[in-house]
């Protein structure tokens, strides 16, 4: 049951990737269909985003009631649904409409796993759940790319949405597998109610949120505008663009596999260092004045396989940081801020990027991780001092 439950988890998270590099990878071909520049990109993500923020704050709560499997499942269809709706949209204000359910889906989903791993699981398996998650955007950019040569965006989204729609059958019909932790034995919550207001009084909490919060902008605008960013300054054509949407993605995924292996022996705190000391090699690479597109292919996928241990890492360290009891809450609150970097910081790339040129993003990216680091070793630094 054990090993069911894993397989189980993690097939949810290939489900939360699945939708996540789908706009990117499509976008430089949809903004010309809807008739809107390149940056209203960026109003979609923020919809998706701000939706998502709303579902991490309400996480604890809804999960408290209904169980993190019926939050699972629920999740799932909803993003399904959402997807459906983007494939049949034929003006951008559906798009608008449709990115409500598709972010509220993904935001409980992310929080109610996120939680349960962090409190059930060693880090090497919280790595290997993300690593599931980058299977599923590693997928949906080659999808998006052969709907594009083959047929038109709404194609992508629609064999998406198909898949979604079968992953959440499957965990709907494995409810009661559930019940079971990772030690063999039924659930409970032993976590603590103590809402918005008393997370923020627990000392290294508005630290870690703003670290997230920086590295979620670094991340998300490295996703988000990597097609875009070789077809406005590389001069690549849409479909190869589109496929070039996963070379962040394909490190993020190839160095959570390999990260699950040092986790354990590192810890949470040296593989943070580590993780954005191999980001920064990657933004050089991009920072290098080379107008062949062979170094800036590179220097995206390092760059995703420096990001690759830092998200589970935040994630896992929390409960050690601030009590298993307060975990619950406080990772929801952490989804909200990694979200606000995720709505707020790439829609801002797109329109510095329009204004002074979209060549900008190694230096945009270095930025946010610089701030990110900073935040976080204060974090660890309160709660050793707090704990000791």
């Amino acid at each position: 049951m054990y090993s069911l439950l894993l397989s189980l988890i993690y097939l949810s998270f290939v489900s939360l990737g699945l939708p996540d590099s789908l706009l990117g990878a499509g976008w430089p071909v949809m903004h010309s269909e809807f008739g809107v520049s390149v940056s209203y990109m960026g109003l979609v993500t923020m919809i998706i985003s701000g939706s998502t923020i709303v579902a991490s704050l309400f996480s604890d709560k809804l999960t408290r009631k209904f169980g993190t499997p019926v939050i699972t499942v629920t999740s799932v269809f909803l993003t399904a649904v959402a997807l459906l709706g983007f494939s049949f949209s034929s003006a951008y204000w559906m798009l608008l409409i449709f990115a409500i359910p598709y972010g509220l889906g993904a935001g409980a989903i992310d929080a109610a796993l996120n939680n349960y791993v962090a409190l059930h699981y060693s880090s090497k398996h919280m790595s290997w759940l993300h690593c599931f998650w980058g299977v599923g955007t590693i997928i949906s950019p080659f999808v998006m790319s052969n709907a594009l040569a083959n047929s038109v965006w709404s194609a992508g989204y629609r064999t998406v949405a198909y898949v979604q729609l079968f992953i959440g059958l499957v965990l709907l019909v494995t409810i009661p597998v559930w019940k079971i932790n990772s030690n063999g034995e039924q659930t409970e919550n032993t976590e603590k109610n103590i809402g918005i207001t008393g997370v923020f009084k627990i000392k290294g909490v508005p630290f870690i949120l703003l670290g997230f919060f920086a590295y979620c902008a670094a991340e998300s605008t490295a996703m988000g505008w990597a097609s875009t960013y070789f077809a406005q300054v590389k001069g690549i054509d849409g479909e190869t663009a589109a496929a070039y949407a996963s070379l962040v993605f394909i490190g993020l995924t190839a160095g959570r596999f390999l990260a699950g292996f040092l986790m354990d022996k590192i810890g949470d705190r040296k593989m943070i260092l580590l993780g954005t000391a191999v980001t920064v090699v990657g933004i050089i690479m991009l920072l290098l004045p080379i107008k062949n597109s062979i170094l800036s292919i590179c220097g995206f996928v390092i760059i995703g396989f420096g990001y690759a241990p830092i998200y589970p890492c935040i994630i896992h360290s929390t409960p050690l940081n601030f009590g298993a009891e307060n975990s619950g809450a406080i990772i929801g609150i952490q989804m909200a801020g990694a979200y606000l970097g995720s709505t707020f910081m790439p829609p801002l790339y797109g329109v510095l990027g329009k204004w002074i040129g979209y060549e900008m993003m190694p230096v945009y990216l270095l930025i946010f991780m610089i701030f990110m680091v900073v935040m976080t070793e204060r974090t660890f630094k309160i709660a050793a001092r707090t704990n000791t």
